[in-house]
Formats: C-alpha cells, sequence, structure tokens
C-alpha cells in the first residue's frame, strides 16, 4: 500500500469536473496526510468529465499526477449524451451511499447537487473552484439559492424551476448541523462564514513542494480570462483592453484561460501579435514550472489569489487591471461589476492597475 493510502480510502469520495478543482483537491489531500489527527490520505476521485477538449486535456494530466500521489482515480464519460447522466449516477450511486466523507469542487454544479441527494456522508469538504467559492460561502450563509454570480439577478429559466428542489435539498444538505460537519478549503480572503462551516486555508504547499522554483525571465506575461465567453464582457472592448496592456507593459505571452473560444484568441493573435499559449495544466503549476515572466498581468479571476502563494519565495510581480464598466454586455449580471471590484479589491500581494484605454 502507497504511504499516502491510509484508511480513509475506501470511506473519501472526491468529485471534479474541471482541472482547478483537482488541483485543490490534491491540496486538500496534502494538508490531510500532514495533519497527526487525519486518518489518511488516499481515496476515490471521480472525475466528471465536461466535453471541451482543452478541459479534458489538462484533466488527464491532472489525472496523473493524482494517481502518483496514491489516489485512485475514476474517470466518467458523464456528459458523453443523453443516457450518460443515469449511467454516472446509477454506478456511483453504491459508493456515494457507503462514503463517509464527500469532497467537491463546484456546489454549484447540477451534477454535484444530484450525487449530494444521494450520499448519507457526514463530513462534506468544498474546495475552491476559484473566485465562485466566495460567492458560495455568501449564499449560503445568507439562505439563498445556489447561483452562479454571472447568472445572478436574471429571471429563472424552466431548467432552473424544474431543478429548484435538488438544488433546494443540496443547499441544505451542505448547511451543517449536529449530525453533519462541512469544511471550505480555499485560498480566497473569506473573512466570515456561517455558523458551524470550517474555513481552512490553501496556501498550494504541495504545489510548492512538487514544481520549481521557476526560471523567471525578465518580461511580462498576459492572462486571459473567459468573461466574454460568459457574456460579461463585449468581445470588442476586452480586445482593446489586452492590446493596451501588452503595448503598456512589453507583455509578449498570453497564456489562454481552457475556456476561451479559437476565434477569439486567433483574433487576438493577429490584431496584438502575443503568442498564444493553451496550457496542458492549471496555470498555478506552469507558473511555478516556468520559465514565466517577471510580471504576470491579469484581469479579476482567480488567479490573482492563488499565484501570490503558488509564487511565494520568488521575484515574481501579479498586477490585476480593473475592468471598466463600459466593458460590460448589456445583458451581463446586475452583480458583475461589483463582483469584479471586490475579487480585485480583496486580493493580497498583487499591484493593482487602472483599467486601460482602448489603443
Amino acid at each position: 500500500m502507497s504511504p499516502r493510502t491510509g484508511s480513509i480510502g475506501s470511506h473519501t469520495l472526491a468529485f471534479v469536473e474541471s482541472p482547478v478543482q483537482l488541483l485543490n483537491v490534491l491540496e486538500w489531500a496534502h494538508t490531510q496526510a500532514h495533519d497527526a489527527a487525519a486518518p489518511g490520505a488516499g481515496f476515490t476521485l471521480v472525475v466528471l468529465s465536461p466535453n471541451d477538449p482543452m478541459t479534458r486535456g489538462q484533466l488527464r494530466r491532472m489525472a496523473e499526477l493524482a494517481r502518483d500521489e496514491g489516489h485512485t482515480v475514476r474517470w466518467e464519460e458523464a456528459r458523453g449524451g443523453t443516457t450518460a447522466p443515469f449511467h454516472t449516477i446509477g454506478g456511483l450511486a453504491p459508493m456515494l451511499r457507503r462514503a463517509r466523507r464527500i469532497v467537491m469542487g463546484d456546489p454549484f454544479s447540477r451534477y454535484v447537487q444530484l450525487l449530494l441527494t444521494i450520499t448519507r456522508a457526514q463530513d462534506l469538504v468544498v474546495v475552491d473552484d476559484g473566485t465562485a467559492t466566495m460567492e458560495f460561502v455568501a449564499q449560503l450563509a445568507g439562505g439563498e439559492r445556489l447561483v452562479r454570480w454571472h447568472r445572478r439577478g436574471g429571471r429563472p429559466g424552466p431548467r432552473d424551476v424544474l431543478f429548484a428542489p435538488v438544488s433546494g435539498a443540496a443547499r441544505r444538505k451542505l448547511t451543517p448541523n449536529d449530525r453533519r460537519s462541512v469544511e471550505v478549503f480555499s485560498s480566497m480572503p473569506i473573512t466570515s462564514a456561517p455558523d458551524g462551516v470550517r474555513i481552512t486555508a490553501n496556501d498550494f504547499s504541495w504545489t510548492r513542494s512538487r514544481f520549481g522554483p521557476p526560471r523567471i525571465t525578465k518580461g511580462a506575461d498576459l492572462v486571459g480570462t473567459s468573461l466574454v465567453e460568459t457574456g460579461v464582457v463585449d468581445p470588442d472592448r476586452y480586445l482593446d483592453a489586452v492590446r493596451g496592456l501588452a503595448k503598456a507593459h512589453g507583455a509578449t505571452r498570453y497564456f489562454a484561460h481552457r475556456r476561451e473560444s479559437t476565434d477569439k484568441l486567433h483574433r487576438l493573435a493577429v490584431e496584438t501579435g502575443l503568442e498564444i499559449v493553451r496550457p496542458d495544466l492549471p496555470l498555478e503549476l506552469i507558473a511555478r514550472r516556468g520559465p514565466i515572466g517577471r510580471t504576470i498581468l491579469s484581469f479579476p479571476s482567480t488567479v490573482v489569489h492563488t499565484l501570490p502563494l503558488a509564487l511565494v519565495g520568488t521575484d515574481v510581480r501579479v498586477a490585476v487591471c480593473d475592468i471598466d464598466p463600459s466593458w460590460l454586455t448589456e445583458n451581463a449580471s446586475p452583480r458583475a461589476q461589483g463582483f469584479l471590484s471586490g475579487v480585485t479589491g480583496t486580493a493580497r500581494d498583487v499591484h493593482r492597475l487602472s483599467a486601460v484605454s482602448a489603443v
């Protein structure tokens, strides 16, 4: 048996749908392995695979790292057709009923919410799915329905109404009581939490122990965002902002978000001259392995919180550019500007840039 595989293995079940979620499950397991009171870190990690090729590729690489750490990985083609969810949930049901602890990366996921209705686990752990974790904690504290931040303020669609009972049951299950504990493992600046919810800090110690320190180049790198793809930011304004940042700071590389469209990235390459890099791992690992620019430029996103932790002890500077209200689309959620400003304003150890002008 691997030294990292203890008695927790058959009783802990983790569900992830993105590479970052999987990374943060590994970070959580690393803290468990170093906790004398914990029974061990080996467990079964279930990948609820999406259809997006970039995300699948990164998940495959992250799954290899998880296996190297002594964990069992179960890959589920959870979205491989109309009957796939029934096969996936049916196949996982026995494991869900046996599990004493459930670890999840996205409590907003309808898939995860369905799975929560089956489990009898007395110990629930939510690991970071980026800045959405802050919104989850706030909604849980307010007893609100679980809705992703960029969709809040809009009218619920037919599917939302149909799924409401399941979402409500998941929210109740994620509320701690005398029989059930809830932990949030996060690198986000969560200053308050609902009664009974335990907040554990993620300092990316696993990432720093496995990778780096990186070779640092003299230039600047720019980190992309999927705010255009989620309908929050106008594509033309985004391109202008990227062009302005690259010119002002001498950036030469653009690290694409896994959900950025190919058409948008092609246009960015043609009109800005930036080298488009499609990372095969989450950016925290890419940056830690290096080479990486001495300055990393980003718009409000998870990386303005995570990269300073992953790169602690290096000379890399992370700078975040505000989103100008004029960049937002007419369909953007009424809460979008406030949420994005909060992401920037609460980031630690970053340099804050004003919104760039069109060039």
